[in-house]
């Protein structure tokens, strides 16, 4: 019985990057063996258990055949017969397929060192055909490392490609979770360039495959193309902020465009409309988390609001801040001037651009939501009539605040 370290705190040390988990596979040993000895078994599908002190996962040698469709149709053999580079063999990547045994050595069967060295994500077999949520994955590792200067093996691409055929059989809680992940990495962009590129973006999520190739006015979009634009934002939303749900946001605010008619390019008028039932569709398919979900909505109907805020009415302002709920939940202000900050320097040029419209309307939303309604109660008022007061305090606080920020502009 023999234990290697494996997976991605060993690819991770070779990296120098930062890791938190160390997984572990266990060579020659029966599952009774390891309750003998005090591990707790988790595992299902195979044997997998947890150490008895460290309760870092230990996961006996296993080989994977294929007996069915999608990513559950697989047969496991699991038995002290395995080697470890059986195991090995099965697992994606050839960065995943390094093992280190106690004593510090490497077992690195498939190059996997040498494809660290030179920055290449390659798959490990062909039986990587086998598995489509492997696409996800291999797009998740290139959003993970492509800011080191990874790139992805060109067989590897045409593999992924193979596969576009198998990805609808990927249940939607997998397809978000890699997406969530990816989403939360450092380049999350090449996720879905890699995914665009292999055919996979149009297969699960076509609302915004559709982006690719409809232009927009080079006057405010010197990028043209609305799929670039759309990953420049992103890219520019993941210096902004880590949450998931600006992120997301971001990411979907301009689905409208990608239903424009040709005949109206390179103008779309209207589109901040046109997304949103585009956005609910790609939410519910997917099974998006609500809090997500939400924060895109109120940014794909508003962005273009906010990108107009010195110009606007202090009625519709108001209007604004009620469509958002700001007084119950003032947060949502700051994650759309974030996204709508991201929109801005989204575009070629315009990268390190001020968004003055944040300070604006975060000044305006201080002094409405300064207003209180302990006044109007005191005059006796209840019900409606202290809700139409509140609503008149605010918008004469939001017009004082314009008039003195007119006369402090230089």
């Amino acid at each position: 019985m023999q234990r290697y370290l494996v997976g991605g705190a060993v690819r991770d040390s070779l990296l120098g990057y930062p890791f938190h988990e160390r997984d572990w596979v266990v060579v020659g040993a029966t599952p009774q063996q390891m309750l003998e000895l005090g591990y707790q078994q988790v595992g299902k599908d195979f044997p997998v258990f947890l150490h008895p002190q460290t309760k870092e996962e230990h996961a006996l040698a296993r080989t994977e055949r294929k007996s069915g469709k999608g990513y559950t149709g697989f047969t496991v053999y699991a038995a002290p017969d395995v080697t470890l580079e059986q195991d090995l063999l099965r697992r994606d990547l050839t960065i995943n397929a390094i093992a280190q045994a106690d004593d510090g050595s490497l077992v690195d069967p498939f190059g996997g060192a040498d494809d660290i060295k030179h920055k290449i994500l390659r798959h490990v077999s062909d039986a990587f055909a086998e598995d489509p949520l492997r696409v996800l994955r291999v797009a998740r590792f290139y959003a993970r490392y492509a800011h080191l200067g990874f790139s992805v093996a060109t067989e590897t691409q045409t593999l992924m490609q193979q596969l576009s055929s198998e990805l609808t059989t990927l249940t939607p809680e997998r397809v978000w979770q890699e997406t969530a992940k990816a989403l939360s990495e450092q380049t999350p962009q090449a996720y879905f360039q890699l995914l665009y590129d292999t055919g996979a973006l149009q297969a699960l999520m076509p609302e915004l495959a559709a982006l690719w190739g409809v232009p927009q006015p080079p006057q405010w979009h010197p990028e043209i193309d609305t799929g670039v634009h759309t990953l420049m934002v992103l890219q520019q939303a993941a210096v902004l902020s880590p949450r998931l749900d600006i992120r997301f946001a971001v990411l979907v605010h301009d689905l409208g465009k990608g239903v424009t008619k040709p005949e109206l390019w390179p103008a779309h008028h209207g589109h901040e409309h046109t997304g949103l039932p585009l956005i609910k569709q790609l939410c519910e398919r997917l099974r998006v988390p609500n809090d997500c979900r939400d924060l895109a909505l109120l940014v794909c109907e508003y962005h273009q609001l906010v990108h107009r805020a010195r110009e606007l009415k202090s009625s519709t302002a108001l209007k604004l801040f009620d469509a958002i709920d700001l007084w119950r939940k003032p947060e949502r202000l700051e994650a759309i001037l974030l996204c709508c900050t991201a929109d801005l320097r989204g575009r070629t040029g315009f990268e390190q651009a001020e968004y003055p419209q944040a300070a604006y309307l975060t000044i305006l939303a201080d002094a409405a939501r300064s207003v209180n309604a302990k006044h109007l109660i005191a005059q006796g008022l209840t019900g409606e009539a202290i809700k139409q007061g509140l609503q008149r305090a605010r918008l004469n606080a939001i017009k004082t605040a314009k008039a003195q920020l007119k006369t402090a502009a230089p």
